[in-house]
């Protein structure tokens, strides 16, 4: 055997090797993985419901709190006790996809918590839209009747209950925002029938 076809033998043996190893790796770390990602979105769902749990209680105190509830194709997150609705939304941000959850009280219209999964903005402009301070101004914000149901502004109107800061140097995070919460929320009030008629709005 010459030394080309011994090199080609050793990548052949080298890449099967690798290979194996690569899917014996993901396969011991993806149920792990999975976990995290589920235990994620529980204490999100928990802090939009504000209800109390520890690392070591969330599934227990998730399951005795949180109805599930498939309307189309979300899945929402109720609590009995208080008729607040949660459940996942999603859009595109300016670099990547931006993945949260927002819970709404029991009138349907009155934005009870805003957390945020997933974003890859930009570090110290668009991705502080993780922030606790940014994303509480949005708390108790009662939908508008019709689109835009909020608006997100540069230069918001003090006036306006219904619009809100923009992230200071993040216009197009802030305008993606306010696309996919209008989005989100008309989504929502279809899959639930909400009536706005009947509260005179």
């Amino acid at each position: 055997m010459n030394k080309t076809m011994k090199m080609l033998v050793f990548v052949l043996l080298m890449g099967v090797v690798t290979s194996v190893l690569l899917v014996g790796v993901d396969a011991w770390t993806s149920p792990y993985i999975e976990a995290n990602a589920q235990a994620r979105l529980r204490s999100a769902v928990l802090n939009a419901h504000g209800i109390s749990y520890t690392t070591g209680t969330i599934n227990e105190v998730f399951e005795e709190t949180i109805n599930e509830e498939t309307r189309g194709d979300t899945l929402f997150y109720i609590n009995d006790e208080t008729g607040a609705v949660a459940f996942v939304f999603e859009g595109s941000g300016v670099w990547g996809p931006i993945i949260g959850v927002i819970a709404f009280e029991s009138d349907y219209r009155t934005i009870r918590y805003i957390e945020i999964l997933e974003q890859e903005e930009t570090p110290g402009l668009g991705a502080r839209i993780v922030e606790r301070a940014y994303l509480d101004t949005f708390n108790q914000v009662t939908m508008r009747s019709e689109a835009p149901f909020l608006t997100i502004s540069r230069s918001a109107d003090a006036d306006d209950p219904n619009d809100l800061d923009a992230i200071t140097g993040a216009t197009r995070t802030s305008d993606r925002f306010e696309i996919m919460l209008n989005a989100a929320y008309a989504s929502f009030i279809e899959l639930f029938d909400v009536s706005f008629e009947e509260e005179g709005a």
